[in-house]
């Protein structure tokens, strides 16, 4: 009989108190984004330099995109590159497919973790790490996710922009300026398989902290805690 999925990386606690008490500083900063608080510069304790002119939300439409993580992605390679873009929302539908995909047969947790980090934001004051790498098998789940060949493909449909944080940065363009974290929805399938031809698959969104700055590829600053329609 097929042996059941062992978990699901959504549903994965961690209570250490340091890293809870970051989590909770950096969730509130983009918390502050996504709800484009007018106070957002004062609570990051920075000068905000004045804005040249007021941005406007990003086409859909890749700009200057790399090849897909489907045609980077080969032997040998854990996690995809990830893509050349200046477009939050393509680069994030890239990332929700690089977390929503791994192979413990051939990759190691450590590997795997090590490929994402290349898609992280390297600014600390707005990359909350934890937040990603809580979409990953801890190394005793993936040891036991390996012993059953456990992996997972993902398929992505659509990704936007939360009505809230489209509301919200019209009402005050500027707010943004300050970081330039955009959230993004992502919407897709995720397909399991593992030893003894066991299958399943399950329908998911996920909402993700995409860091954008003028003038530089965009770079994943979180996961948020909930999907934001």
């Amino acid at each position: 009989m097929p042996k059941k999925r062992l978990r699901n990386p959504e549903n994965r606690t961690h209570g250490e108190p340091a890293s809870v008490l970051r989590r909770s500083l950096i969730g509130g900063i983009i918390l502050a984004v996504l709800l484009a608080v007018a106070g957002l510069v004062t609570y990051l304790n920075r000068t905000p330099s004045p804005a040249s002119a007021k941005p406007s939300l990003p086409s859909t439409s890749a700009q200057g995109s790399s090849p897909s993580p489907e045609a980077t992605a080969g032997k040998g390679v854990a996690v995809a590159a990830p893509p050349k873009t200046s477009d939050p929302i393509v680069f994030a539908k890239a990332a929700t497919k690089v977390l929503w995909t791994y192979d413990t047969r051939t990759f190691s947790q450590t590997e795997h973790l090590t490929g994402l980090k290349r898609w992280m934001s390297g600014e600390k004051k707005y990359a909350d790490w934890k937040s990603v790498k809580d979409q990953v098998p801890s190394p005793v789940l993936w040891s036991r996710m390996h012993d059953n060949r456990q992996h997972a493909s993902a398929t992505v449909g659509e990704g936007h922009f939360p009505q809230a944080f489209k509301t919200a940065l019209a009402q005050d363009p500027g707010a943004i300026t300050e970081a330039y974290v955009y959230a993004v929805t992502v919407t897709g399938h995720q397909t399991l398989a593992w030893k003894g031809s066991g299958a399943g698959a399950e329908a998911r969104s996920m909402t993700l902290a995409v860091q954008c700055r003028p003038h530089q590829d965009c770079a994943l600053a979180a996961v948020l805690p909930n999907a934001a329609p």
